[in-house]
């Protein structure tokens, strides 16, 4: 006998997401048509990147930092 709780769930998951992902386009799309100023659009986009950068190599040092602290040993072959 099959189980309907997952499949309940992943039905659940795939409505959700699709509709959100409609809206999301429907969005951005509408956004588009307003006609934004493409330097600020570049300008934000750079920000986000460089934020995102240097979080992402913020986690790596923190990583390692921890598995040192841990007394994992993090030599090459």
């Amino acid at each position: 006998m099959i189980d309907w709780i997952p499949v309940g769930f992943v039905l659940f998951k795939v409505l959700t997401l699709s509709t959100c992902m409609f809206f999301a386009v429907k969005w951005h799309y509408d956004q588009g048509k307003k006609g934004a100023d493409r330097r600020a659009v570049l300008l934000a986009g750079g920000k986000v990147v460089a934020i995102f950068m240097l979080l992402l190599l913020g986690l790596g040092f923190g990583a390692f930092a921890l598995a040192r602290m841990l007394g994992l040993d993090l030599s090459l072959p």
